[in-house]
């Protein structure tokens, strides 16, 4: 999948995930200001990571000075260690869940260890052994920069903590000026290891989010959605 910036509206520009359920990659938004982009989440790996520099760069797009993690899951952080000179901002419980992942021994025989001792983790371990080029340059890094509840950037960028089933650290990114706001995976069921036949997507929670301000609403799987979108998703 060739990968490339988009522009969705006002200052915020998408770079879509892989629709290939296998490859376990989430989008990545860029909120461009002259004050320094925020990258909102990190790519699935250090050589997606360079990808992404690359695609913002042949998009004319300022360099980034803060990257925000939606939440811990690998898919949305392994590619942290790759940005140079950026602040990783986070949810202080998602903080504790990476500092216990960074000391996990991260290799393909790892990965193979923890299949065999728990089937469920057969489609993410994997995903991980095609996402990841060279282990050795693999560091899964904490947010240097945490918060509890809300946090305003500088260039103006709302990060809230809304929790949920599919991660206790899931956090939204709001962009008022441009009508967007980031869902990352926040509304969907816990993921595939943990999940049991009675879980759902968690559409009251994007209920309680909708905002007759924000025309844009964007989750990390799935395409952007318009507000009246989102209503009729709901209402089902």
């Amino acid at each position: 999948m060739v990968v490339v910036f988009e522009h969705l509206a006002g200052r915020v520009w998408l770079c879509p995930g892989d629709p290939e359920p296998e490859w376990v990659q989430a989008g990545v938004a860029v909120i461009a200001d002259e004050r320094g982009s925020v990258v909102v989440d990190a790519g699935q790996s250090p050589s997606h990571a360079r990808e992404l520099q690359a695609a913002m760069r042949t998009a004319g797009l300022p360099a980034p000075r803060w990257l925000v993690y939606t939440h811990h899951h690998w898919d949305h952080v392994w590619g942290a260690c790759a940005w140079p000179d950026v602040e990783i901002v986070g949810h202080v419980s998602g903080a504790e869940l990476l500092r216990a992942e960074a000391d996990r021994p991260w290799s393909t025989r790892y990965l193979r260890e923890e299949i065999r001792r728990n089937r469920r983790l057969g489609p993410s371990f994997r995903a991980r052994a095609l996402a990841v080029d060279s282990w050795d340059e693999l560091r899964v890094l904490p947010p240097t920069r945490v918060f509890t509840d809300e946090l305003e950037l500088p260039t103006g960028v709302l990060v809230r903590h809304v929790g949920g089933r599919h991660a206790p650290d899931s956090t939204i990114v709001v962009v008022p000026d441009s009508g967007v706001m980031l869902l990352g995976d926040s509304w969907y069921p816990p993921p595939a290891h943990l999940r049991t036949p009675a879980d759902e997507p968690d559409l009251a929670l994007v209920g309680r989010l909708l905002d007759d301000d924000i025309g844009w609403y964007v989750s990390s799987h799935s395409p952007p959605m318009t507000l009246d979108e989102a209503r009729a998703a709901i209402a089902g």
